[in-house]
């Protein structure tokens, strides 16, 4: 069984690399963040014609969730449960469905933006919230995992310069014990490192060249239970669709599995 991530930036701009990807790499479950469209505007035939069924969380042009699959959709939950507002709403920023044997999550975890902005204090309280929320499956026995865009680099190793860093978010010491507490409930990081490239980044700024210097972040992880970490065969960031003219300033997390 092959699970991957993809922060998209956009389902609409990327569509056909997102088409020509499910395509070449296949995967039988595809979690999406920052579509950035409204539910009713999402690409739901073009992606059955692939024989992709799609559970969406998206209401309009900011953040939005989905999670594809080709094995089936059960059991959907839209939003996070217990999750904090923002500014008096509920992001769409949560999405989970079991799919085949295993028990997915698609998160796009806040930004934070700065230390001293509310957005930060939220995108903590977001973390809590998502800790609670998954905290009965990650304990349980059915594979399952937690894969997006989490906003926070895990260590030093995962930013390519952790002076440019220094006092920002992403990288302090709060977000990672929230990805700690996280890992707590019984999850654990299934991208092993190094992979075959010693900074396995999956996130590149647009700006200044970011891509081809490999000024990147890995903030795109997959975070699984004892059955799902169990079963991977092999994981990879798919390098190659960062590349090129359109493509999203993150690429694909890519795992395999023998369920």
């Amino acid at each position: 069984m092959r699970i991957a991530t993809w922060n998209v930036n956009s389902i609409t701009a990327r569509l056909p690399r997102l088409l020509a990807w499910l395509e070449s790499s296949r995967p039988d479950v595809l979690c999406l963040q920052e579509v950035k469209c409204a539910a009713d505007a999402f690409p739901y035939e073009e992606l059955r014609g692939l024989g992709y069924e799609a559970a969406v969380n998206a209401t309009g042009r900011w953040n939005g969730v989905a999670v594809l699959s080709r094995v089936g959709i059960a059991d959907v939950v839209t939003g996070l449960p217990g999750g904090p507002d923002f500014e008096g709403a509920q992001e769409p920023r949560a999405i989970s469905a079991t799919c085949g044997p295993a028990r997915v999550w698609s998160v796009y975890v806040p930004n934070g933006r700065d230390v001293e902005h509310d957005h930060y204090g939220y995108k903590l309280r977001w973390f809590e919230a998502l800790r609670d929320a998954v905290a009965a499956d990650a304990a349980g026995a059915r594979p399952f995992a937690v894969l997006g865009d989490y906003n926070v680099a895990p260590t030093d190793d995962d930013v390519y310069d952790p002076a440019v860093f220094e006092g920002a978010t992403h990288v302090t010491p709060a977000e990672r014990a929230a990805l700690a507490a996280l890992r707590d409930t019984g999850l654990s990081d299934v991208v092993p490192r190094p992979l075959k490239y010693d900074h396995p980044y999956t996130y590149w700024d647009y700006r200044q060249l970011c891509f081809p210097k490999n000024r990147g972040m890995r903030i795109d992880l997959v975070y699984g239970n004892a059955a799902f970490s169990g079963a991977v065969k092999d994981a990879y960031v798919d390098r190659e669709e960062r590349k090129g003219k359109g493509a999203s300033d993150h690429a694909p997390v890519v795992v395999d599995l023998d369920v």
